[in-house]
């Protein structure tokens, strides 16, 4: 589990394309703790530490997790969002956040404002049912509050510090990222319709 607070930026310094892919990530994150089998969340992706270096760490990514994120279309030099595992006493500052990424979401606007950054995303449409108004949601690795909902896209703002701090900052219009719905949501749309 995570909390959507990115707190560091990592980078893919190489791609080792074996039988199954091994990414290896740069980082300025402290990772003498880190054990190898530990859960890293990257842009929004649990995945799990394979190797331990100096400055960073290797994962692999599955068949299925490149089927369906943005980690298809990862090369040298992409910059990721990196969250370590929540720990019991841990501040939860943003939402629950699985690292189960439920598909890929596009930018479809960018807009300055005075104070902040406004993205319009694409819905993809089975999950239009789990985004509402002041609803989280999870993209890229990052907790969110959701501004408004229509019927094909949903609005968020992004503050100052949130544009500095993550991957946010450098969307532009067609950018493609992970998107995670609020797991309580999906619980209770099981309970309601089961």
């Amino acid at each position: 589990m995570f909390t959507g607070i990115t707190t560091h930026i990592g980078f893919i310094k190489k791609i080792n394309r074996n039988k199954i892919a091994e990414y290896i990530i740069e980082t300025d994150m402290p990772l003498t703790n880190v054990k190898i089998g530990s859960s890293i969340m990257c842009s929004g992706i649990c995945l799990t530490v394979i190797k331990k270096y100096k400055q960073a760490f290797s994962v692999n990514i599955s068949e299925e997790t490149l089927k369906v994120t943005c980690a298809r279309d990862w090369h040298k030099g992409v910059k990721l969002n990196l969250e370590r595992s929540l720990k019991i006493g841990d501040e939860l500052g943003g939402h629950i956040v699985t690292g189960h990424v439920d598909g890929i979401s596009k930018v479809l606007k960018r807009i300055k404002l005075n104070n902040s950054l406004l993205f319009s995303f694409s819905i993809p449409s089975n999950l239009k049912k789990f985004i509402c108004k002041k609803g989280s949601v999870s993209l890229d690795g990052i907790s969110l509050t959701v501004n408004d909902v229509k019927t094909k896209f949903f609005n968020i703002n992004i503050i100052p510090h949130t544009k500095n701090v993550t991957t946010l900052g450098n969307l532009k219009k067609n950018d493609t990222v992970n998107i995670e719905v609020d797991i309580l949501s999906r619980y209770i749309d099981k309970n309601i319709n089961s």
